[in-house]
């Protein structure tokens, strides 16, 4: 097991970290605003309190993609090109898979 101070990218793990707790709490505060806003506001649509819902849960998807950007741009910085290489690879699996899907949705809907 490596410990932080073995790593070739100490500040890496700080970032992510900082990264994956500052976006799960502003994903989280935004689900918790569109359900107040859904609850309490009689007068708004509710259409549009499940659209801030829909953004906080985009958020939570969004943000492992994020952390994979992250890396590669780090990785990338420092010049680690075998590890940018992977995250890059990783980014465009996850770019093609987003792909496949909005086609896959495509042709179910229409």
């Amino acid at each position: 097991m490596m410990n932080q101070s073995d790593s070739n990218h100490p500040y890496l793990e700080s970032l992510l970290a900082y990264v994956l707790q500052y976006g799960s709490w502003a994903a989280s505060a935004t689900i918790g605003v569109g359900l107040a806003l859904s609850l309490i506001s009689a007068h708004a649509p509710p259409f549009s309190a499940m659209k801030i819902v829909t953004v906080g849960l985009a958020l939570f998807i969004l943000l492992p993609v994020f952390r994979v950007f992250i890396m590669f741009v780090v990785f990338l910085n420092d010049r680690d090109y075998k590890f940018s290489a992977i995250a890059a690879l990783v980014l465009a699996i996850l770019a093609l898979g987003v792909v496949v899907g909005l086609r896959a949705a495509k042709m179910v809907a229409g």
